[in-house]
């Protein structure tokens, strides 16, 4: 393909070359059905003219411009016209009535020095109120889709032109929500990972994408909107809401359409196996889905055999199940694709490195291990952020490790192993548990308390501190269930199951209602911050067995 210093002008590309092409079509939910509408190229492209033209009167090149927006044609519009007008784009979530979310909003606004907010009407009122309460008051809140007086808007012009390593957006990782960090992506780390998702994946102009991704997290911004556009095809696109509430909806999508590429976290795979039935799965033609990526958060080995073959009667090819690995410091994609993933293994292929080089290091000693053995994660090229926004000690120790005479690697924080090329993920340092000198990875036993009952929703699984850590566990049950069951003989047949499978005693259990274990926006359980409110005597039980020393550990209001 031709090569391009910045995304924006790929973009501008694409829409000169094919500008009625469909650029977007938006599912739309009414009565159960999944009502379409198109965007095309042309019309996507002045959208973003026009917008770009109107934040040039308020911000200037640089600065650093908030998108919160449900609408997926508006936050399309208001990301690229952020690029158009040389801004930062800082991709949010939209408020949501939730207090640590309206938190993290507030932080981001501060930690960025936003110039402005772009969002739409639907969310004018919640932005300027939470701007307002939170002492950013002065920020200036801008609609996408306002209609502009006739003569008011200023004339749309080219592209402001960026240098490669020029930040174009902040993608701000989860955590707490008082110290948000913004990953600074460059306009060369975009293009880059592009191509690598190109290659790693073998997508072209003939591909068609689609899914239910939030487009403000780093999988749905990256891999199901900027790549098609990149490429100058089609994504079709329903809501998290649609998806959530439905979730033959992404499965219909991708028959109905013919999507060749579509993806989402491991829990999106289980979910359709629990809630799509055999009537639903004899009305699907799966036969054009050559790439399903599972990503973004630990992937099960089960939960891919169960699907591959669950969905094969619909036409899904096994090898089309294609797991992946990536973060958003090194923009999206490390590895993935390259063939079928390994079922002999215990633990799942994420692919051979995308244009990128990854070594396997002890995070003791700094040194890289043999092939097969498991420690850290190490990424180095041209897809690797620039570092975290105002954040220099964090950037110099995160972005810049040393292997040897060698420097400017990211350490992951994840661990992991090379296997005849290709990299398996193992889990992540800082949530890993330590248990009588040996290492208990929590997805490990949040996996086994999840086949202990079918009344189980998500679990959380951390270590407290003492005189040894002690392992707890927070499980949800689906509405209603704890009314007629013993929670007390549920509770020890969780126990019992642990000890069997990990040798070790739980210090703690807890039975809470739906909602409360905190997860990401791309699914991945929220294991800090679940500890913190643990510990905080911030959960509302409807059963807890803890044993003496978590207790004295919870009466004397330990923090984290």
């Amino acid at each position: 393909m031709t090569a391009y210093r910045t995304y924006i002008d790929a973009f501008h590309q694409r829409a000169a070359e094919a500008p009625g092409r469909d650029a977007l079509v938006l599912l739309t939910e009414r009565d159960g059905r999944l009502t379409p509408e198109s965007v095309s190229y042309a019309d996507l492209a002045a959208r973003v003219r026009t917008l770009a033209a109107r934040l040039r009167a308020h911000a200037a090149p640089g600065d650093r411009v908030l998108v919160l927006h449900s609408s997926r044609r508006q936050f399309a519009t208001a990301f690229l016209a952020c690029l158009h007008a040389g801004l930062v784009a800082v991709p949010v979530a939209p408020p949501g009535g939730r207090g640590h979310h309206d938190e993290r909003i507030a932080g981001i606004v501060k930690d960025a020095a936003a110039a402005c907010v772009l969002t739409e009407a639907a969310h004018a009122a919640d932005v300027s109120q939470l701007l307002a309460r939170t002492g950013f008051g002065e920020v200036t809140c801008l609609l996408t889709d306002a209609a502009a007086r006739p003569g008011t808007d200023p004339e749309p012009g080219p592209p402001v032109t960026a240098a490669p390593d020029d930040v174009a957006y902040l993608q701000y990782t989860s955590g707490s929500t008082r110290e948000p960090r913004g990953v600074m992506v460059t306009h060369r780390n975009l293009v880059a990972n592009q191509e690598a998702i190109r290659l790693a994946l073998g997508t072209g102009p003939a591909s068609r994408f689609g899914g239910w991704l939030p487009l403000h997290h780093d999988m749905g911004l990256v891999g199901q909107l900027l790549h098609p556009l990149w490429l100058g095809t089609t994504t079709v696109m329903l809501s998290p809401q649609a998806f959530v509430k439905k979730p033959f909806h992404w499965l219909d999508t991708v028959s109905r359409y013919g999507l060749t590429v579509s993806g989402a976290p491991d829990f999106a795979y289980d979910l359709c196996l629990r809630r799509v039935n055999d009537s639903q799965i004899a009305s699907l033609d799966l036969a054009h889905w050559r790439t399903a990526v599972n990503g973004g958060e630990p992937i099960s080995p089960a939960v891919l055999t169960a699907f591959a073959r669950r969905f094969a009667p619909a036409g899904l090819r096994p090898g089309a199940l294609t797991p992946a690995y990536g973060l958003a410091e090194a923009t999206l994609m490390v590895s993935g694709g390259g063939g079928p993933w390994d079922t002999a293994h215990p633990t799942v292929s994420c692919g051979a490195p995308a244009s990128a080089e990854v070594r396997v290091v002890d995070p003791r000693t700094g040194t890289e291990v043999p092939a097969g053995r498991t420690g850290e994660i190490w990424v180095r090229g041209d897809s690797v952020a620039k570092g975290y926004w105002r954040r220099p000690a964090e950037t110099a120790a995160s972005f810049d490790a040393r292997l040897g005479d060698r420097g400017g690697y990211l350490r992951t924080g994840d661990l992991g192993m090379l296997h005849e090329g290709r990299l398996h993920v193992t889990g992540r340092m800082k949530d890993m548990i330590v248990v009588a000198g040996r290492n208990l990875y929590p997805q490990d036993v949040e996996r086994t308390v999840q086949q202990v009952s079918g009344l189980f929703g998500p679990a959380t699984v951390f270590a407290v501190p003492g005189a040894r850590e002690r392992v707890v566990v927070v499980q949800e049950l689906r509405a209603r269930s704890h009314y007629d069951i013993d929670l007390a003989s549920l509770a020890a047949s969780v126990e019992a199951r642990i000890g069997e499978e990990h040798e070790v005693r739980t210090g703690g259990l807890i039975f809470v209602r739906p909602g409360t274990v905190r997860r990401t926006t791309s699914g991945k359980v929220e294991r800090a911050a679940m500890r913190r409110m643990f510990l905080r005597g911030e959960l509302s039980p409807l059963h807890q067995r803890v044993d003496g020393e978590v207790e004295r550990l919870l009466m004397a209001g330990s923090g984290s």
